[in-house]
């Protein structure tokens, strides 16, 4: 909606609301026409979410509206209002890696890590609704996350390990998994 300001000219009228982003309530007020993903990095300066295809093909962009896996190119930032959004900034605890971000660190999961923010919380919805999820699973969950560096097998076993830890075994990765030669 277009308003006419004090000098003449139009001036677009600007949505205002309220939600929770990484666990704090947040006020945001940003052009209605905005996505998800552009309130988040423009407006909110969580630049973690990263733009990639924006047309819902890659997954760079993935973020956790309500605990699943949206596509922040295609979610209209209206459309948020009064919902949880996770970001890959919410994922750590104080100075704590989520599990998964350790095990993505430790086997060298990530090569640039462009897609990783968005791989990260796929994986991170994935482990909530299934805690021990088969290779299956994981591949099935992920299959909408692009990744252009790796081969994807650091990226299955980090999920893997994350997993275990999460459940409590005491998992290391394979020696073949760090060093990728042996």
């Amino acid at each position: 909606m277009k308003k006419v300001g004090k000098n003449g000219k139009r001036k677009l009228e600007k949505a205002h609301l309220r939600l929770r982003v990484n666990g704090e309530e947040v006020e945001v007020a940003f052009a209605p026409h905005k996505t998800l993903l552009e309130v988040l990095r423009e407006d909110l300066r969580l630049t973690g979410t990263k733009h990639g295809c924006e047309l819902g093909e890659c997954g760079c962009c993935a973020v956790l509206v309500d605990g699943r896996p949206v596509l922040s190119c295609l979610a209209l930032g209206v459309a948020m209002e009064g919902h949880e959004v996770t970001t890959v900034e919410g994922m750590a605890v104080g100075t704590e890696l989520h599990p998964l971000q350790q095990t993505f660190a430790e086997l060298g999961a990530a090569q640039c890590g462009y897609c990783t923010p968005g791989i990260l919380l796929t994986a991170k919805a994935l482990l909530e609704h299934i805690p021990r999820p088969s290779r299956d699973e994981i591949k099935e969950a992920l299959a909408g996350n692009l990744c252009r560096c790796t081969g994807y097998i650091k990226i299955l076993e980090a999920v893997e390990l994350a997993a275990a830890r999460m459940a409590g075994e005491k998992a290391e990765p394979a020696k073949e998994t760090i060093y990728g030669w042996e």
